[in-house]
């Protein structure tokens, strides 16, 4: 009766890590080009995660990425702000038609702008507090 390994299997996602890792180690100048095509073969033909632990062994470890930054101007506001834009034009354009002698635009324009004002406020406000 076979009794059962105690090694992993390894992924496809796994060899791709892998060889992505070996690749950039052969872009830096720490393997050389017969070295990396070798351990490449190797990585896509390894079966068990030890057998790609091996391949990377004797390389440093790469950097942690840094955490992205949340963009300053996020894609709702951005959206409120075209919207707050397109309408102020279109009031405006519709001052211009209608002729009137005071600028009645003025109150919806104001509080277009108090609600996009009142938008980014809340969206600094979230992006502050810590989770």
């Amino acid at each position: 009766m076979n009794t059962p390994s105690k090694r992993i299997r390894a992924a496809d996602q796994d060899r791709e890590r892998v060889a992505a890792r070996l690749q950039q180690a052969g872009g830096e100048g720490r393997l050389s080009l017969a070295e990396t095509e070798d351990r490449m073969g190797a990585a896509y033909a390894a079966t068990y995660l030890d057998e790609l632990a091996e391949l990377t062994q004797d390389l440093p470890r790469p950097a942690p990425a840094e955490p992205a930054k949340p963009p300053r101007f996020p894609v709702p506001l951005r959206v409120h702000a075209a919207v707050v834009a397109l309408l102020s034009v279109l009031l405006v354009v519709r001052f211009v038609a209608s002729g009137a002698p005071f600028f009645w635009p003025a109150v919806p324009l104001f509080w277009l702008g108090v609600s996009l004002l009142a938008h980014a406020a809340i969206r600094y406000r979230r992006r502050a507090v810590p989770y």
